[in-house]
């Protein structure tokens, strides 16, 4: 080593660190400029509206820069192109798919958790990060009524939940041998039984899993878009006199397309008698079984076997954040756990800590915990109940402002989601032709909520008919922005029905 080079490396400069006192005026600056967006959200436009071939253009193009630029100058940027071009799904007119505004809190929460930077995949290396997490679980079963003392961690969303509750049955169910032997270590093929209303993750889990999406048996649905028990009775019992070995049977507390809530107990016990694994999808619906009134079937999601649940949709906290519960807390290290010699992370406790990395997909993983930790603890279950009550009751309100409108077609009421269809009157014959042109003008009517900046909707298809779907999880939402959503519908859907014959 050259005497420069032990200079250099004895003072050693790296771009991308930042001095206290550089990353503190750079830091100020950037939270003045989030609280101003904050404070501005109810003046601003939902988004932008423009196409990717005009934003594109707007990061410069060119390839990787070949010398650094000041960090304040960056973070001016960045903040400049995200507030202008970004669809706010904090807006309070944000009805799109089931994404919540971000608790303000969550916010900060991510910067402080990325500032400490833990590695929560063992105990050693985040003591108090998992000690919080194991927490947070512990606190998100208990506001759904599920076991205390079930298993769990939090994950990215909730596919990867479901996921790791998928493989979780798989295991308890087909035994250890599925693990070394894969599925060619059963003589039956292994199936699972979903509603025809289940989200796709679902599909994903059968193929990317091994099984095959032909291993899902979709059980029909009813009027009000919930499992029809009897078709899942009748399924399992031809299933098994064929040969077949069912294991999995998941229900819906909160179908993405409607909010439906399937008969939870029903299946419950279905999966009792059947020695089946019974899951529950609750990325949506599930923390509304804290409110007093929940139907039975949604506070059924008790009886489960497992859980998923997104923290990122009804409990308010930014993304990304999903939630495995599983009662057995041991179904996971059984699912997932190798402990290769080079984890030396087990200190011999009598009542040793989790190491997250036994309990699912990842080795190492970010301090998603922290967020939602804050999140209960700022509106404690008191404040949630009050905030989710609410946005059922808008929906509710919603619903009935839709009715009320000649021009619009209520389809759909659960939980805190709406559907309906721009469908004047007189329109609604039934006749096929006719049908083809409100569907036609539902669809354009949608691109221009999505785009106009005054109200943002999705879309559910229900009882073959193309609706359109305002989901309230927005803390943010008043009466006056759901009264609102009728007026907008309806100029928007006049002027389209008058361009032209669809």
């Amino acid at each position: 080593m050259t005497p420069t080079d032990e200079r250099e490396l004895s003072r050693r400069i790296a771009p991308l660190d930042m001095d206290a006192e550089e990353f503190r005026a750079a830091g100020h600056a950037l939270v003045d400029r989030i609280a101003g967006l904050i404070g501005s959200f109810r003046e601003r436009k939902l988004t932008s509206g423009k196409p990717a071939a005009e934003l594109r253009p707007l990061l410069g193009g060119g390839g990787l820069p070949g010398r650094g630029a000041p960090a304040e100058e960056i973070l001016e940027e960045a903040s400049r192109l995200l507030f202008e071009h970004s669809v706010f799904n904090g807006h309070p007119r944000f009805f799109g798919y089931i994404t919540a505004p971000a608790a303000p809190l969550g916010a900060l929460a991510d910067l402080l958790a990325a500032a400490v930077n833990p590695n929560c995949g063992a105990w050693e290396l985040s003591p108090m990060a998992n000690a919080i997490e194991e927490q947070t679980i512990g606190w998100i079963a208990e506001l759904l009524g599920y076991p205390r003392d079930c298993g769990g961690l939090l994950v990215s969303g909730g596919n990867v939940a479901n996921f790791v509750c998928f493989l979780a049955a798989r295991r308890a169910r087909a035994g250890a041998s599925v693990r070394s032997g894969g599925l060619s270590a059963g003589e039956r093929r292994l199936l699972v039984y979903a509603s025809t209303e289940t989200h796709t993750w679902i599909h994903k889990a059968a193929d990317l899993f091994g099984h095959g999406t032909d291993a899902i048996r979709w059980v029909p649905v009813d009027s009000q878009q919930r499992m029809d028990v009897r078709a899942l009775r009748d399924s399992i019992a031809a299933d098994r006199a064929a040969g077949a070995r069912p294991f999995l049977v998941v229900g819906a507390a909160g179908t993405v397309s409607t909010g439906a809530i399937d008969p939870l107990r029903e299946i419950a016990a279905i999966a009792r008698d059947e020695g089946l694994w019974f899951h529950a999808d609750g990325a949506y619906g599930a923390p509304a079984a804290s409110l007093p009134d929940a139907s039975e079937d949604l506070r059924a999601i008790s009886l489960a076997d497992s859980v998923a649940v997104d923290p990122h949709k009804w409990l308010y906290a930014p993304l990304e954040a999903g939630c495995v519960l599983v009662r057995n807390s041991e179904a996971l290290p059984e699912a997932f756990a190798y402990t290769p010699a080079y984890y030396a992370f087990d200190q011999g406790d009598e009542n040793p800590p989790p190491n997250y990395y036994a309990l699912g997909f990842q080795n190492s993983r970010g301090f998603r915990a922290l967020k939602v930790w804050m999140g209960l603890r700022q509106a404690g279950r008191e404040g949630y109940v009050r905030m989710i009550g609410d946005d059922c009751r808008l929906a509710r309100l919603l619903a009935e402002a839709v009715s009320g409108e000649p021009d619009l077609e209520l389809l759909t009421c659960s939980l805190s989601i709406v559907t309906f269809r721009y469908a004047p009157s007189h329109l609604r014959t039934g006749r096929p032709e006719q049908e083809a042109v409100l569907e036609r003008w539902n669809e354009a009517l949608l691109a221009q909520c999505k785009t106009g900046g005054e109200l943002f909707v999705s879309n559910a298809r229900v009882g073959g008919r193309f609706a359109l779907r305002a989901c309230i999880v927005n803390f943010r939402t008043t009466l006056p922005d759901v009264r609102a959503v009728p007026g907008i519908v309806v100029r928007l859907g006049r002027a389209i029905a008058a361009s032209g014959p669809g």
